[in-house]
């Protein structure tokens, strides 16, 4: 299995982005308890599962920063505003 890539995680709605990091952090919580239980077979799964957790909270991010940056220019011209008085 290869590791998944960035063009399909930028295609997600913001609601499917979260649930997917939810579901992410599931299955490494699941994979921890099978490694102190002894019953992980496949360690690979850890890496394929934090890359992909890291993937989807990079784009996550991303979507914030763009969010606040549209914001911003109100905000600026408000304070710029309110010094001039």
């Amino acid at each position: 299995m290869s590791l998944p890539k960035m063009k399909e995680v930028k295609d997600l709605g913001d609601q499917e982005l979260s649930d997917r990091i939810l579901e992410v952090k599931r299955q490494l919580f699941e994979l921890r308890m099978q490694k102190a239980t002894r019953q992980l077979e496949k360690s690979h799964q850890f890496k394929h599962a934090r890359h992909r957790l890291a993937q989807l909270m990079t784009i996550e991010r991303e979507r914030q920063r763009s969010a606040e940056s549209s914001n911003t220019p109100e905000l600026v011209a408000v304070s710029v505003a309110e010094q001039e008085e």
